[in-house]
C-alpha cells in the first residue's frame, strides 16, 4: 500500500497497478479530463479511413452517408459514455467490472475476444501510422515505420495511466488545430463535392446500413475498455457528467473526422492510400495534415495497447503489465507486416465483426450495473468463478444476431448471410438485435432478484 499511496496524480512514475481495486488515497481528477481524452483518441486516422468506406467501396451518396455516420456515433457515443461512467463507483477497469456478470472464469471469454480486438485496433493504427510516415519520409520500409510507432507507443504505455491522462490532454489540442485546419481547406473545395455523383454497389438502406454499422462499430468498440480511464476519478464523481463528457469529446471528434475523410476522398479519387489522398487534398497544408495522421494514430494506440495489458490481466495472465505492453506491441507488429497489403476491406471487416460479440456483452453488463445496480466493488473482486445468467444471454444474444448478418459482410472472401437478413433488405442491423436480445434474456434471468439498493 505504501508503494500505490505514492502514485496519486504523479506522471513521472511508472504505474503500480493494473486490474486491482483503486483505493481513495489515489483517485484524482475532474470528469472533464475525459473529454480530451476522448476528443484525443478519436481524432485519428482510423476514424478518417472510414469516410473512404462510402465513396471509394459503396457509392453512398454525400447526405445519406453524413446522416449514417451521424446516427451511427451517437448511438455508439451513449453506450461508449454510459460505460465510462462506471469507473469510479466501482473502482476497476471494465472488463473486471464485466466479472460481476459473467463470473471470473466465465469472464475469460469477453476478456479474450476483447483482447484480440485491442490487439486488432493496435494494428489497424500502426499500419495507418506506418504508411503515413512513408509518405512524410518517403524510402523508409514500412518495417522500420511501424517498428517506430510500437516502440514509442509501448514507452508511453509502459508508464501507465497518469502519463497517459497527460500525453492525450496536450494532444486533444494540437490534433484539434490540425483536424480543424483540415477540415476548413476540404470545405473550400465545395463545388468539386457538390459536382460528386457516386456509382452504388446496392440499395440505398443496405449501404446505409453499412456506413452506420461501421461508424457505430468504431465508437462504440473503446466500450469494452471506457472505464480503465475514468476508474482514478473519485467515487462521489457524478455519472453524468462523466458521460456527457466522454459523449461529446468522442462523438464529436469521431464525426468530423469520418466527414473529413469522406471529403478528401472525392477530392483525391485518384489516390492509392487514404493518407496519399488527404496529403494531396491539403495542397500546401499536406505534410501537417500527415503529421496529425502520426499523432493520431499514436493517441489511439496508447488507448489500445494498454487496455490490451488489462484484458490480459483480467485472463489471469501472470505478467506483470510491463511485460504484457511488450507482449502485445510485438504481436501487432507482427500482424501488420503481415496485414497491411490489403488494408481496407480487411478493416471494414473488422469494424463490423466487432459488433456482434461486443453488443450482448455491453447489454449485460450495462444492465446488471444500472437496472440491477450491483455497483458494490466486492462484488466483482469476490465474483464467483461462473454466473449462468450472463453467459447464457451472452450467447443467446450472439446467436440470434448471426441470424440476421446481412451478405454485404465478408469473411476469407466468402459472403455470410444469415436467414433473416432479408427482413431489413439485407441490411446489416443484426448487432441491435443481438444487444436487444442479450439485455432481453439476462433481465428474465434475473428476474427473481430484486435490484441491490
Amino acid at each position: 500500500m505504501a508503494e500505490s499511496a505514492r502514485y496519486g496524480d504523479r506522471v513521472a512514475i511508472p504505474e503500480p497497478y493494473s486490474i486491482e481495486h483503486i483505493p481513495f488515497a489515489d483517485r484524482h481528477g475532474h470528469s472533464r479530463q475525459l473529454l480530451w481524452l476522448w476528443l484525443a483518441a478519436n481524432l485519428t486516422i482510423a476514424d478518417y479511413a472510414i469516410g473512404f468506406l462510402p465513396v471509394r467501396i459503396l457509392g453512398l451518396d454525400l447526405w445519406p452517408t453524413i446522416i449514417a455516420l451521424a446516427v451511427g456515433n451517437i448511438l455508439g457515443g451513449l453506450v461508449l459514455a454510459w460505460s465510462a461512467a462506471m469507473g469510479p463507483a466501482a473502482g476497476y477497469p471494465q472488463m473486471f467490472i464485466g466479472r460481476r456478470a459473467f463470473g471470473r472464469v466465465g469472464g475469460y471469454i469477453p476478456a479474450a475476444l476483447n483482447w484480440l480486438s485491442t490487439a486488432g485496433w493496435f494494428t489497424v493504427n500502426t499500419i495507418l501510422g506506418s504508411f503515413a510516415i512513408q509518405l512524410l519520409i518517403p524510402g523508409v520500409p514500412f518495417a522500420v515505420a511501424a517498428a517506430v510507432l510500437v516502440v514509442i507507443q509501448t514507452l508511453l504505455v509502459i508508464y501507465g495511466h497518469n502519463l497517459i491522462q497527460a500525453f492525450e490532454r496536450y494532444m486533444a489540442l494540437i490534433l484539434g488545430v490540425l483536424f480543424a485546419i483540415a477540415t476548413v481547406i476540404a470545405l473550400t473545395h465545395g463545388s468539386a463535392i457538390a459536382a460528386w455523383h457516386p456509382k452504388p454497389v446496392g440499395s440505398t438502406l443496405a449501404l446505409f446500413a453499412i456506413v452506420l454499422a461501421v461508424s457505430f462499430s468504431y465508437i462504440m468498440s473503446w466500450s469494452p475498455y471506457a472505464s480503465d480511464y475514468s476508474r482514478y476519478l473519485p467515487e462521489i464523481t457524478s455519472r453524468s457528467y462523466i458521460a456527457i463528457y466522454v459523449f461529446i469529446g468522442a462523438v464529436v471528434a469521431s464525426f468530423l473526422t469520418e466527414v473529413v475523410g469522406m471529403l478528401v476522398a472525392i477530392l483525391a479519387p485518384g489516390a492509392s492510400t487514404p493518407i496519399a489522398a488527404l496529403k494531396t487534398a491539403m495542397g500546401g497544408f499536406g505534410a501537417f495534415a500527415v503529421v496529425a495522421v502520426i499523432l493520431g494514430a499514436t493517441t489511439a494506440n496508447v488507448l489500445n495497447l494498454y487496455s490490451n495489458t488489462i484484458s490480459a490481466k483480467v485472463l489471469d495472465i501472470r505478467l506483470a503489465r510491463w511485460q504484457l505492453a511488450i507482449l502485445g506491441g510485438a504481436l501487432a507488429f507482427i500482424v501488420a507486416l503481415i496485414g497491411y497489403q490489403n488494408f481496407t476491406q480487411n478493416y471494414q471487416n473488422f469494424l463490423i465483426v466487432l459488433d456482434y460479440w461486443i453488443m450482448p456483452w455491453l447489454a449485460v453488463v450495462l444492465i446488471d450495473f444500472y437496472f440491477l445496480k450491483h455497483r458494490e466493488p466486492m462484488g466483482f473482486s469476490s465474483a464467483p468463478d461462473w454466473n449462468s445468467a450472463g453467459l447464457i444471454a451472452f450467447v443467446i444474444g450472439l446467436l440470434v444476431s448471426l441470424l440476421f448478418i446481412s451478405e454485404q459482410f465478408q469473411v476469407l472472401g466468402l459472403k455470410a448471410h444469415g436467414p433473416f437478413a432479408s427482413w431489413f433488405g439485407d441490411a446489416d442491423f443484426g448487432y441491435f438485435i443481438g444487444f436487444l436480445v442479450g439485455g432481453v434474456v439476462y433481465v428474465v434471468l434475473n428476474r427473481g432478484r430484486a435490484p441491490q439498493r
